[in-house]
């Protein structure tokens, strides 16, 4: 936590109650109403930078953009992946044995968005942040190309310096919500976030699942009614049928471990393959 945290003072903090403006560039936010104008949820898809090589990663991304996600979740690996299930975490596991560095991500970034249309998001555990320096890496990502950063282990309370990064650099900071919170940390989280708000349908780590939590829905209608900018749903989407289920309430659909599973079985190309089915092409 940082020790900004702490001080009435402190320009954003939940303590007194004051955030960063919605951010006026979003390209989160404009994909999002683009879909919306188009009569659909927004297809959002997830794989691990360095998986099962940097190469084959950075592929596997670009025929997610060119085969209909229009929102790509770049996982950075890391050796405690506490949010992740078994298909995921061994996944981050071997990019991180085969010699995955910070450097990668943003390299994958502009790769990806040079390559797509797709709006580029990370998805990463704050630890790796924090080494890197806050405000460095929201610059270096910024650089890159990147929208903004999915924080499944950031809370808002302890977000003081990356809310300072993220107005600074015109980055999304996109918190997660699940069944559980209450109303009143509703609020805050849709506060504290910009472009989306990451609702988490069913408890527990990420995996496909052969149906989707019915809670998923409630918990969109509740942050709307807290303010969110948006809600995307995710954890447990593996077909076509999970994603118009979702895309009839929610802003968005995320898919992660079907997306890791087809990298696994087919390379890059069984990756675009689902990614069509996913999207009903």
């Amino acid at each position: 936590m940082s020790h900004v945290d702490f001080q009435d003072d402190t320009v954003y903090s939940v303590k007194n109650g004051k955030f960063p403006a919605p951010n006026p560039d979003s390209k989160v936010a404009a994909r999002l109403a683009q879909c919306k104008a188009e009569g659909r949820a927004a297809l959002i898809g997830y794989l691990p930078v360095g998986y099962p090589s940097v190469d084959e990663s950075i592929a596997a991304a670009i025929e997610m953009g060119k085969n209909g996600v229009d929102i790509i979740e770049l996982g950075l690996p890391y050796s405690d992946p506490v949010m992740d299930g078994p298909v995921i975490q061994r996944a981050t596991v071997e990019a991180i044995a085969k010699g995955f560095r910070t450097d990668d991500i943003f390299r994958a970034v502009r790769e990806i968005t040079a390559a797509t249309n797709a709006v580029v998001v990370v998805m990463t555990y704050w630890n790796p942040v924090l080494r890197r320096g806050v405000d460095r890496f929201a610059q270096e990502l910024a650089a890159a190309g990147g929208s903004g950063i999915i924080t499944p282990d950031l809370v808002p309370d302890e977000a003081a310096d990356w809310f300072v990064a993220s107005e600074k650099y015109g980055l999304d900071r996109i918190f997660l919500a699940s069944i559980s919170s209450s109303t009143e940390r509703l609020h805050i989280i849709s506060k504290a976030s910009s472009g989306f708000v990451y609702a988490v349908s069913v408890m527990g780590v990420t995996g496909a699942r052969a149906s989707v939590s019915d809670a998923a829905g409630t918990l969109v209608a509740d942050l709307r009614s807290a303010g969110a900018p948006a809600a995307c749903v995710g954890l447990g989407v593996s077909k076509r049928e999970h994603v118009e289920e979702i895309g009839a309430y929610a802003d968005g659909v995320i898919v992660g471990t079907a997306l890791v599973k087809a990298l696994t079985e087919g390379g890059p190309a069984a990756v675009g393959v689902l990614t069509r089915e996913l999207a009903g092409k």
